[in-house]
């Protein structure tokens, strides 16, 4: 199966059959299972993904259909219903950080792209040919975008760019890295930010440095400067002043896609313990005989159900632009992020001494889980929205 714009499906429209969504599953989790996981082993052990093996895996990603599969139409995806990709969310997110990242999950904040930019930038994106990643934080400035310090001052021509970002995905591979920058430091937030498409080879960007990490070994996060770095003025993303509005368009999304990212390593992790359960003897009996066993599988099921429910619910809200749409987000990726962090704990003491060996995925999974309850949010900015919000209503 090969998805293109006369599949089935179009935005917001589940016009999907059944059978049409399992041949759409099948098709997603073969080539997790067969293709990308094999992979995993080497890259995390290499901290590393080659610049060919990246390109490849997008070509590979593009020719099957996959790639952009979150874009409408109208950005150059092919439009799919809301449960035809939620089910390759469920499939992708069976594999690791880095290879996710090549599957093309793209930042929807190019919605706001003119003309001109829809027939270069946006074009080069969809088709794999160009990288594209966001930069909002920085030092003194994470989910608050209000301390937002990065200063961009009106020119002749353009705008020129100061400042500092960190923690920013794949920033050192990308073509293009959208920078949130500060405008008109008056203004109240919602006018006070713009964002700009800086290229990778403008002379402005300074100190690229790549972070080290516990976990998401292979996946690039990078901090830089911006020393006077110009940005014309067909280089701004929206309007100026528009900023906040570019940045919280793909937020929502965003969140749902961490969502659905920890509850997929859950899930593999959950199988794999269901697995050794059955094969496993401790005592005379299988583990899975073991009712202290059988408990710590029947949270995880309940967890993964409650989690599942949440992230879905959450996709079909901000599908149609329902305005409960943000709080869905935050709760799904509150409780998916938390829920994963302890369905893998369990999975690793069920596992015992191999879990915690490398020879088994389990430890990566570990590893890989915590950072889900910082990115996109932390957990705690997400109980602040969300507590806003009930208290509000």
């Amino acid at each position: 199966m090969k998805l293109d714009n006369t599949a089935p499906g179009q935005p917001g429209a589940d016009t999907w059959s059944d059978e049409d969504l399992d041949l759409l599953r099948q098709t997603v989790r073969r080539f997790v299972q067969q293709r990308l996981q094999p992979l995993e082993a080497a890259i995390d052990q290499a901290d590393d993904v080659s610049p060919e093996l990246d390109a490849k895996i997008r070509q590979e990603a593009l020719e099957l259909g996959i790639y952009g599969f979150n874009f409408p139409q109208n950005l150059g995806g092919p439009g799919l219903s809301v449960k035809a990709r939620c089910v390759i969310y469920e499939e992708i997110t069976q594999t690791s950080m880095p290879l996710v990242e090549a599957l093309g999950h793209l930042p929807l904040t190019l919605a706001y792209c003119d003309s001109g930019q829809k027939a270069g930038l946006l074009k080069e994106i969809v088709s794999a040919r160009k990288l594209m990643t966001y930069a909002l934080t920085e030092p003194g400035a994470g989910s608050d975008l209000g301390a937002i310090q990065t200063r961009g001052v009106s020119v002749e021509g353009g705008w020129l760019l100061n400042g500092s970002k960190q923690f920013i995905s794949n920033a050192q591979t990308a073509d293009y890295i959208v920078v949130l920058s500060c405008t008109d430091p008056a203004a109240p937030i919602k006018r006070r930010l713009s964002t700009f498409i800086v290229r990778k080879d403008n002379p402005g960007i300074k100190g690229m440095v790549r972070y080290q990490k516990m976990g998401w070994r292979g996946y690039h996060l990078n901090g830089f400067s911006l020393e006077d770095c110009f940005v014309p003025h067909e280089d701004v993303l929206g309007a100026p002043g528009q900023g906040f509005e570019v940045m919280m368009s793909c937020i929502n999304t965003d969140r749902v896609f961490s969502a659905f990212r920890a509850w997929g390593i859950a899930r593999r992790a959950q199988d794999m313990a269901i697995e050794y359960a059955r094969e496993r003897k401790a005592f005379g009996a299988r583990l899975a005989d073991h009712q202290a066993i059988q408990f710590m599988l029947a949270d995880n099921d309940v967890e993964l159900r409650a989690a599942s429910l949440l992230a879905h619910e959450a996709a079909h809200l901000t599908d149609i632009d329902d305005p409960q749409a943000r709080i869905a987000a935050s709760r799904a990726k509150l409780y998916a992020t938390e829920m994963g962090s302890r369905v893998v704990d369990r999975v690793m003491q069920i596992f015992g001494g191999m879990g915690y060996m490398t020879e088994l995925p389990i430890e990566r999974f570990y590893r890989d889980m915590r950072a889900f309850r910082i990115g996109e949010g932390t957990s705690e900015m997400q109980r602040i929205q969300i507590a806003r919000h009930i208290l509000q209503h």
